[in-house]
């Protein structure tokens, strides 16, 4: 029995290199974390903030604003790079008002992306802006295999006189969770991980989470088990992917030199606090992803806990290039310095928090499959637990320190609703320590997260509350405690 559906990948990649255990993304959703992985900045600095082409997922206004400044375009236009994408892009991707699949965004050389959300079977791709149509056969059409074969192509016949650069993007595991049919009765037995926060009431949490039915019906249970397999199978096609791709490069001679980073744009939740399944939430099992990275002077079997964040992928890539991430408008900071002199980088020099910031959606009108509920929630299913609301907007500071391991977050709501967890003390985040902790914590905390969410570039990068070299001057609070969300808001021009 595999303990994991990615043994080749941990193998290949992260035994080869470097795995960080406190990796998180900038937004728990698909299309404002993949633009905060492409453009290196917070979502209030590239103004996607949901799924939707209205919340700016590859809008019109993405295009002008953002899509010539990502990090591929900066390798491809300032430092000689030959760049390929193969995936899913943005959710959006491909919409008739947003240029359909003839418009292939600057920064790449070779393009195959996927016309708007996942899917494994059925589908179009942007081949170089043509339309290339698939059907359901398997030897021909399953998308992650299909992925697979194009970036062995890519290698192939690409110039062997320039750099390259590869964005290999699966949608799997992504719903609708279709396995190829090798591995459709893998992970039988195999359930949703059982932690202590699993099927439990969140009882001190914002109200979202306090609307969750406890304990879950026996239905939502086998629902999210099953899903949880499904996932896991598709996962088995993506180490295979993984397995191709290194052992291309390694039959290339390409492989010691090249850099492979792997990773994820969201996190997902199964049971925990009696929320389903879905993401979209503050908590560690939708914030956190994995993180592993092998290639030249990077030591092998190495685990870090430095803080990082999808925001810093675009800046790490751009310095493995040569290029100055200073001279970007990219919010990340590099941690090249990290995995290549990892003896030299301790935590007491490296930074202290990052920004999380999520805005939620709801509809205007109920559900009719829930008219109880009245509008304003979304993604109320199954059981009309819902999983989202407009008022499931909120902000937070998650801190990896020496001396503290902390998620302070704000919620855009009527009460302006404070969850803080010590993640050291309580892993699960089981415990709501708003109302006790040291009140000078929470203003600092308070005064932190406010400067974060108007920050950029360089002020995203200052220190944290809890580095040694962190100035807190009362005098500078901000005149109320009421919400900045006004940027994150703005329609961009």
């Amino acid at each position: 029995m595999l303990w994991n559906p990615l043994s080749k990948t941990k193998k290949l990649i992260g035994d080869a290199g470097i795995s960080f255990s406190n990796a998180f993304v900038a937004s728990p959703l698909c299309c404002p974390s993949r633009a905060s992985i492409l453009t290196g900045k917070y979502p209030h600095n590239h103004h996607v903030i949901n799924n939707t082409l209205e919340g700016n997922c590859s809008s019109k206004a993405w295009q002008k604003s953002e899509e010539a400044n990502t990090f591929p375009a900066l390798l491809k236009a300032n430092a000689g790079y030959q760049t390929f994408f193969a995936g899913k892009y943005l959710n959006q991707y491909g919409h008739s008002e947003a240029g359909g699949v003839e418009h292939v965004p600057p920064g790449w050389n070779f393009w195959v992306a996927l016309e708007k959300n996942s899917k494994y079977y059925n589908y179009t791709l942007s081949v170089n802006g043509k339309p290339q149509k698939h059907g359901a056969d398997y030897s021909k059409d399953y998308l992650t295999d299909v992925l697979a074969n194009m970036s062995l192509d890519f290698l192939q016949y690409k110039s062997n006189y320039q750099p390259f650069f590869m964005m290999v993007s699966t949608p799997a595991p992504h719903s609708p969770w279709t396995a190829a049919p090798q591995y459709q009765d893998s992970f039988n037995s195999t359930k949703a991980p059982r932690d202590p926060n699993f099927n439990i009431h969140g009882k001190d949490k914002h109200w979202l989470i306090r609307q969750a039915k406890t304990p879950m019906t026996n239905s939502s249970v086998q629902f999210l088990d099953d899903a949880f397999r499904k996932r896991w199978r598709t996962l088995l096609s993506v180490d295979d992917l993984v397995e191709k791709i290194v052992n291309r490069l390694k039959v290339r001679g390409e492989l010691d030199n090249t850099y492979i980073f792997f990773t994820s744009d969201n996190g997902y939740h199964t049971g925990q606090f009696s929320l389903p399944l879905d993401k979209r939430q503050l908590y560690e099992f939708d914030i956190r992803v994995p993180l592993m990275v092998r290639g030249p002077n990077i030591k092998p079997n190495q685990t870090s806990q430095m803080l990082v964040a999808n925001v810093d992928l675009g800046p790490t890539i751009l310095d493995i290039a040569g290029l100055d991430v200073n001279k970007t408008q990219m919010d990340g900071m590099s941690f090249l310095p990290v995995m290549v002199r990892s003896g030299k980088v301790n935590s007491s020099s490296w930074r202290t928090d990052i920004l999380v910031e999520y805005e939620g959606e709801g509809s205007n009108v109920s559900d009719p499959a829930c008219p109880l509920l009245g509008p304003g929630v979304s993604e109320c299913f199954p059981d009309c637990v819902c999983e989202d609301s407009y008022n499931n907007t909120y902000a937070c500071v998650r801190t990896v320190a020496p001396s503290a391991n902390l998620q302070y977050c704000e919620f855009d709501d009527n009460e302006v609703f404070v969850e803080v967890y010590n993640v050291t003390a309580d892993p699960f985040q089981l415990t709501n320590i708003a109302k006790t902790i040291d009140q000078e914590v929470l203003e600092k905390m308070n005064h932190r997260l406010m400067m974060l969410q108007s920050c950029a570039g360089q002020s995203c990068r200052t220190p944290g509350v809890y580095d040694p070299r962190y100035k807190f001057d009362p005098r500078q609070m901000f005149t109320s405690h009421s919400w900045r969300l006004g940027r994150l808001r703005q329609k961009m021009k």
